[in-house]
């Protein structure tokens, strides 16, 4: 086993975006390398070749090491669908679900089965570079822990913490986890790095020989901010962003539980386009050209924020006005005239009626659609996912939105109304412009190929200011 793990003060300091930098780093040096993650929290998730689902942030690790992205990668999945409830997934599939607190008690059984994908992995690759999750220094959430130091030292891995200095305190957050976590789990780590410094490092020299002195753990390095890290997928919804184009005017509804995200990756990247993460409260404005109603895990939950926030209202106002409206997954179930929910697979069992903007109905069923398609739609070629619960049918099905190759979702008799399954679809150059060219906007082509050359930078970003030699020797 050769491995290593990014472990980081707390969530959100960059640790997935690390970890794709380090893949492909060390798969540049002709190493094969592979991504791990024991457990990760997302409603942004990726269908695997072997049929089953993981983060998205492993995805795009896996896309870094030029690899397939597989279940072993990410054998532990939490979904939120509720504050204190989730899905669990293990290795791809969904065996049930679980409260904050009862979750505990499943850990020992999901621990056997982490380190079973691990081992795989391990045995296949050359290197594997693991994520953490959170931080180690919840030393309330170490018992049973399987995300950082629980696995660490269940697996023999060696750990380098990974700091924030762009949220402040870095010096307390290095040494604050030294001084709270047991000596056991101090000793796993090799090294710390500082992440996310805005303007000359040289400036933070005495901070860093202070952490070393403090901790007595060497440093990797100072990393700046990396200004294209836009360029590629956000793996949490606290990242969704705005762009700032001056052509159509496209408006995403936040959903509270609002999943697979990523879809908007490359109409953000539309320099032509104006994209606005539309946030609770905030009424849909009047210029939108288009309208997207997007993936949530909780349909009926969602059903419900959107209108509490008025937004049912400025939908139908929005059409009424010639607008356009596009809904992906539960954002085209919500569209239809009805959802019936008979087991409560999505909620409490019953049926509610929907947005009434397509003539369809979705009868929900605790069998989830886990498949990766390919097929055309506006005469374009089409490439994505599905990864949805519930079937959905009716007149305005007799319009197809693609054929993947079945017919996929429907659109409405005045053609301005569209519901798809199909997650990922604006990836495709030729159909995302097909598609935007029925609203009057121009499209510019290379996303997926802007998303490797942005990994590439990344990469370059990370061997000029890190010792990633000495860190992947770590691993050894």
């Amino acid at each position: 086993m050769v491995a290593v793990m990014i472990q980081g003060t707390g969530s959100n300091v960059g640790k997935s975006m690390l970890v794709a930098g380090l893949c492909r780093a060390a798969t540049r040096r002709g190493l094969s390398v592979a991504p791990f993650k024991p457990q990760n929290m997302s409603n942004n998730a990726a269908v695997t070749a072997d049929g089953g689902e993981i983060g998205r942030a492993q995805a795009l690790q896996a896309r870094a090491c030029g690899l397939e992205p597989h279940t072993d990668m990410n054998p532990v999945l939490l979904k939120p669908e509720t504050d204190r409830g989730a899905q669990v997934i293990l290795q791809g599939r969904a065996i049930g679900r679980a409260e904050a607190r009862d979750y505990q008690g499943l850990k020992p059984r999901l621990l056997g089965g982490v380190l079973d994908s691990f081992a795989r992995l391990s045995a296949a690759h050359d290197l594997v570079i693991v994520e953490g999750a959170g931080s180690p220094a919840e030393v309330n959430l170490r018992p049973r822990d399987i995300a950082n130091m629980g696995f660490a030292r269940a697996a023999g891995v060696p750990v380098v913490l990974a700091g924030d200095i762009d949220r402040g305190g870095v010096i307390a957050q290095i040494v604050g986890t030294q001084a709270v976590i047991d000596a056991g789990d101090a000793a796993m780590i090799r090294g710390f790095l500082v992440n996310k410094f805005r303007g000359d490092p040289r400036l933070f020299d005495d901070g860093y020989r202070m952490i070393e002195a403090r901790t007595g753990w060497r440093g990797f390095g100072v990393v700046p901010w990396f200004a294209d890290a836009h360029r590629l997928p956000a793996e949490d919804a606290v990242d969704l962003r705005t762009s700032g184009g001056s052509g159509l005017h496209v408006v995403c509804l936040t959903l509270s539980r609002i999943a697979n995200f990523d879809d908007l990756d490359p109409l953000a990247a539309e320099p032509g386009l104006r994209l606005t993460m539309l946030a609770p409260g905030q009424a849909i404005p009047g210029d939108a050209g288009l309208v997207i109603v997007p993936g949530t895990k909780s349909t009926l939950g969602d059903l419900a924020f959107l209108r509490a926030q008025g937004w049912d209202i400025d939908l139908a106002a929005h059409h009424r006005r010639g607008g356009h409206v596009l809904g992906i997954c539960g954002g085209y179930q919500m569209l239809g005239r009805m959802i019936d929910d008979p087991s409560g697979a999505d909620g409490v069992a019953g049926q509610v009626a929907g947005l009434g903007l397509l003539d369809v109905t979705t009868v929900m069923a605790p069998d989830k659609r886990l498949t990766r398609v390919t097929g055309t739609a506006l005469g374009q070629p089409v490439s994505g996912y599905e990864i949805h619960m519930g079937r959905t049918d009716g007149p305005d099905c007799a319009r197809p939105f693609a054929h993947v190759p079945d017919p996929d979702g429907a659109i409405s008799g005045d053609g301005r109304v569209t519901g798809s399954y199909l997650h990922g679809l604006f990836s495709d150059d030729a159909f995302r412009a097909a598609f935007l060219a029925r609203l009057g906007a121009a499209s510019h082509p290379g996303f997926k190929a802007g998303v490797d050359a942005a990994l590439d930078d990344l990469a370059d970003h990370l061997e000029a200011h890190l010792d990633v030699a000495a860190l992947l020797a770590v691993a050894r």
